[in-house]
């Protein structure tokens, strides 16, 4: 089976969707088979690899809609992005309306890890790029997930949404057998800023045994990558943001 990397955090701008989409290529680029689903309605991973909800033939929103067990949805909702040869399952704004259209579903919060089971040995990693709040979709990918990533912007304010998604692992938690194991990856580090130093530091105490030592510093290449629809590695895969996302798939692969 696949190893579900979950990638939340319910404070935006953090560096979710460029984690997704970072990590997801250079676990690639360590022969590893990788599949992005944009579980996220504002569908920002998938508008940043030019896949457009409006011209897709399947959404992860089609995943959520099968009431009978279907195999074969997979088929329809995985593309290929061309460019990086990464498979990837785009986000629909319909996402936001699943509360509504799972209320009376039972077992609603097990879609998607019941419907990862059909993928058999088809890939080693699946990235799931998390809505920002609390709902079915949330709840969905992490009870799914192996690891969720948190990555925080090491800023005074993004300390206040990691609280947040402690509150929400803490909820799941009470109600699940088996724990959600969790990790947080510091993002937008700039060691020339004392409030960047002091947060990091911080995050470092609180937090022993849950943080990568990977730590993703600032790089306008990253912006670069978004406005062409590319990764970064396409832009240039020696740059120092390519580089750390690197470090962090070989974290991420250790035994």
């Amino acid at each position: 089976m696949a190893r579900v990397l979950a990638i939340g955090n319910q404070k935006g701008g953090v560096g979710k969707t460029t984690t997704a989409l970072s990590l997801g290529s250079a676990l690639q680029r360590l022969s590893q088979r990788v599949l992005i689903m944009d579980l996220d309605p504002h569908a920002n991973a998938s508008i940043h690899m030019a896949f457009f909800p409006e011209n897709s033939r399947g959404t992860a929103y089609d995943l959520f809609l099968e009431e009978k067990h279907d195999p074969g949805v997979w088929d329809r909702i995985i593309v290929r992005h061309e460019d990086t040869g990464l498979d990837f399952v785009p986000g629909h704004i319909r996402l936001s309306e699943l509360e509504v259209d799972t209320r009376d579903r039972p077992n609603k919060g097990l879609i998607l890890k019941e419907a990862l089971k059909d993928l058999d040995e088809r890939y080693d990693y699946v990235l799931l790029d998390c809505p920002p709040h609390v709902g079915v979709l949330l709840v969905n990918a992490l009870v799914a997930s192996d690891l969720l990533i948190i990555p925080v912007q090491t800023d005074f304010l993004a300390l206040h949404g990691l609280r947040l998604i402690f509150d929400t692992i803490r909820t799941i938690n009470r109600v699940m057998p088996k724990g959600v194991r969790f990790k947080v990856l510091p993002t937008m580090y700039d060691r020339r800023a004392g409030a960047c130093r002091r947060v990091l530091n911080i995050i470092r105490r609180k937090l022993k045994g849950h943080m990568f030592n990977t730590i993703i510093n600032t790089d306008t290449k990253f912006r670069e990558a978004s406005a062409k629809g590319k990764v970064i590695y396409d832009i240039d895969p020696n740059t120092r943001g390519a580089v750390e996302y690197s470090l962090l798939a070989k974290e991420l692969m250790q035994p």
